[in-house]
C-alpha cells in the first residue's frame, strides 16, 4: 500500500531542539565526538549548534550532555550554556537552537558528555544595521568516493568567511560500485553502507560516513552553514512523486524512502527544522542592510517529473525526432519547480527586502538557472580535432559526444533536470524579480562545473534580470570528465548567450563577496582531489554592479 505524505511525515518524530524525554537509565559508558561539531541557520539573535555523541557500546539508553557558547571578543556578558539528552530516536545527534544572542558577534562552542569534551567550533550571528560587506563560501556536490575533501579544508582555512552556503548533494545515495567508484577504489575511500541508501539506517550511516571526514569537520567548525538539499540526499533526479534512481519494485514506496532520507538529513545537518518537519525548507536570512538570502527548495515540494530525451523525444518512422511535440511538453505552463506557495513567499520576501533598502537579493538555488543549449562540439572544434581527441579515449566518450551532438543539432537544452526543463516556471520566477525591482544574484550547484551567467527574461533580446554564479563540485566528477582535452566550458560560453564563462574541469567553490555597490564571484579551485597535498588558486573572478534598474552585466577582473 502506498504511504500517504501525512503518514510518511509521522515517521519523523523530530524536534527542532533536543528530545525532552530522557529514559529512566542514562548511558554512562564511554562516548566520543567522532563526527565533529557544526553550527547553522544563523540569525541576528540565535544559531543552531549541532553534534553527534557516539556511544562506545550499543546504547539503548539516553545520553545526557551539556553545551556552552562563549563570545570571542572581550565584551562583558553573552555567554550561554545548557544541557539536554539525546537517544537512538534521533541517532544520538544533538541540535540546540541557542537564542538571546547579540547580533554580529562571533562565538566558540563545545559539548560535553560523560566526561568527554567535543572539538571546539566557531560561529557567528548575522548583523543588523549598517554592513560594509558580506563574504560567503558557496559549495556543492561532495561525493565521498570522488576524492579527498580538499576544497572543504580550503574553506576552513579562509581568512574570512561569514557563512558557508551548501546548495545540495551533500551526500550521494549510490552504492560504492556506482558513480565515482573507480576513484573511491583507488583511494580506498568507499562510502558506507556498501549498497544504495534506501532505509533510515542507510541514510544515517551515509551521513555519518561523510561527517567522519576531518576536512569536512574543519569546514563545519569554521563558520555557520546555511544548507539546502538537492536530489542525492534522497535519490538521483528526484521530484515530488519519485526519482530516476528509485524503482518501486525493488526500492519500495517512494514516500517512505523520501521520509527516511529527510529524517536523517534533519538529524545530521545543522538546520532549523520546519514546524511540520516536512519538505518546505525555503527560508530567508538577512545580513543587516546589505543582503537578503533566500534559500529555495526545488526538489520535493512541487517539482513535476523531469522530461528526458530518452523517454519524451520521440523518433518517427522517418528517423526524425519530433522536436515540436517535445517542446510542447517541455513548455507546458502547468509544470512546476517551486509551486504557488513558495512563489508567493519569495515574491513577498523580495519586495520586503527591496523596500527595506537592501541592495542585494541572493537566491540560494540547487540547479543552473541560465538558458544553456547542449554544446555542439564538432561544430565548434571541427571533425578532425574531435576525432583526434577521441582516438585516445574509451568508447563511452564517443557515445557522449554523439549524444550531445544530436541534442545540440536540435537546439535543445543541455540539462532538462535544470531550470531549462521548466521554462514556464522560470519565467514566473523572473516576473517576481522584475516586479520587486530586485538586484538578484543567483548561486547554483548540481552541475559539477563553474559558471558565470547572465539571466535574461527572453531567449532573444529581453531584459537582464539577474546574474548567476555556479559552483563546481567539491569532488563530484562532472559529465564531461572522460572528454579529456575537450574545451567544453569554452564551447558552452561561445555558443550560449547567457553563459559568459564556464569551466567544467576544476573542483572547488565560489567565494562570493558583496558590498553596497558590487557583487564579486571568485572561482576558487584546488589542484587535486586525489592527494591531500594540494594548493588552491583563484581561477577567475567576475563582478557585477548594483543598478537602479537591476543588476549590471558581469565583468571579468
Amino acid at each position: 500500500m502506498r504511504m500517504s505524505r501525512r503518514h510518511a511525515l509521522s515517521l519523523f518524530g523530530l524536534s527542532a531542539a533536543v528530545p525532552a524525554m530522557a529514559r529512566a537509565a542514562a548511558y554512562t559508558g564511554t562516548v566520543s565526538f567522532k563526527h565533529g561539531v557544526a553550527s547553522g541557520d544563523p540569525l541576528a539573535d540565535r544559531v543552531i549548534l549541532w553534534t553527534r555523541i557516539t556511544p562506545e557500546a550499543a546504547a539503548a539508553d539516553s545520553i545526557a550532555f551539556s553545551w556552552k557558547l562563549t563570545p570571542m571578543d572581550r565584551r562583558a556578558g553573552g555567554a550561554k550554556s545548557g544541557s539536554g539528552v539525546t537517544d537512538a530516536s534521533r541517532d544520538y545527534t544533538v541540535k540546540v537552537d541557542v537564542a538571546g544572542l547579540d547580533p554580529e558577534r562571533a562565538y566558540t562552542y563545545e559539548f560535553t558528555a560523560n566526561g568527554v569534551t567535543s572539538p571546539m567550533g566557531r560561529t557567528r550571528t548575522l548583523p543588523t544595521g549598517s554592513v560594509k560587506d558580506v563574504v560567503l563560501a558557496v559549495a556543492t556536490c561532495s561525493l565521498y568516493s570522488g576524492g579527498y575533501f580538499n576544497a572543504y579544508e580550503a574553506i576552513a582555512k579562509l581568512g574570512r568567511v561569514d557563512a558557508v552556503l551548501h546548495l545540495g548533494d551533500y551526500i550521494y545515495e549510490y552504492a560504492p560500485e556506482g558513480y565515482g567508484f573507480e576513484t573511491g577504489k583507488l583511494l580506498n575511500r568507499q562510502p558506507e553502507p556498501a549498497h544504495d541508501c534506501i532505509t533510515l539506517a542507510d541514510y544515517r550511516t551515509r551521513h555519518a560516513c561523510h561527517k567522519s571526514d576531518g576536512q569536512l569537520q574543519a569546514a563545519h567548525a569554521r563558520a555557520p552553514w546555511i544548507v539546502v538539499w538537492d536530489d542525492h540526499e534522497t535519490a538521483n533526479d528526484s521530484y515530488v512523486g519519485g526519482a530516476q534512481h528509485h524503482n518501486p519494485a525493488t526500492d519500495g514506496d517512494w514516500n517512505a524512502r523520501k521520509a527516511a532520507a529527510i529524517k536523517a538529513y534533519y538529524e545530521w545537518m545543522p538546520i532549523r527544522e520546519p514546524a511540520d518537519h516536512g519538505f518546505a525548507i525555503n527560508r530567508a536570512f538577512h545580513f543587516g542592510d546589505l543582503v537578503s538570502l533566500f534559500m529555495l527548495e526545488t526538489r520535493l515540494t512541487a517539482r513535476d517529473q523531469q522530461v528526458t530525451y530518452d523517454r519524451d523525444l520521440k523518433v518517427g518512422t522517418d528517423g526524425k525526432s519530433d522536436v515540436a511535440a517535445f517542446k510542447v511538453k517541455l513548455n507546458d505552463p502547468k509544470r512546476k519547480m517551486m509551486g504557488a506557495a513558495q512563489e508567493a513567499w519569495l515574491s513577498a520576501g523580495l519586495k520586503a527586502s527591496v523596500k527595506a533598502g537592501r541592495p542585494w537579493q541572493i537566491l540560494g538555488n540547487e540547479v543552473i538557472m541560465a538558458r544553456v543549449n547542449a554544446p555542439g562540439l564538432r561544430g565548434a572544434m571541427g571533425d578532425e580535432s574531435v576525432e583526434k581527441l577521441l582516438a585516445g579515449l574509451p568508447a563511452s566518450a564517443r557515445k557522449r559526444v554523439d549524444g550531445t551532438e544530436r541534442i545540440a543539432a536540435l537546439e535543445l537544452p543541455y540539462g532538462p533536470d535544470m531550470w531549462d526543463g521548466y521554462p514556464a516556471d522560470r519565467q514566473r520566477l523572473y516576473r517576481l524579480i522584475e516586479a520587486a525591482k530586485a538586484n538578484v544574484v543567483v548561486v547554483s550547484g548540481d552541475s559539477h562545473g563553474f559558471w558565470a551567467n547572465e539571466l535574461y527574461d527572453a531567449p532573444v533580446g529581453g531584459k537582464r534580470v539577474a546574474v548567476e554564479f555556479g559552483a563546481a563540485g567539491i569532488t563530484s566528477p562532472g559529465p564531461w570528465g572522460e572528454l579529456k582535452g575537450f574545451p567544453v566550458g569554452d564551447i558552452l560560453a561561445k555558443t550560449n548567450r547567457e553563459v559568459i564563462d564556464s569551466n567544467q574541469d576544476e573542483k572547488g567553490f565560489v567565494l562570493l563577496t558583496l558590498t553596497k555597490t558590487q557583487a564579486k564571484g571568485e572561482w576558487v579551485t584546488v589542484s587535486t582531489v586525489m592527494d591531500k597535498a594540494y594548493t588552491t588558486k583563484s581561477l577567475k573572478t567576475f563582478t557585477a554592479d548594483h543598478g537602479a534598474n537591476g543588476v549590471g552585466p558581469l565583468r571579468r577582473v
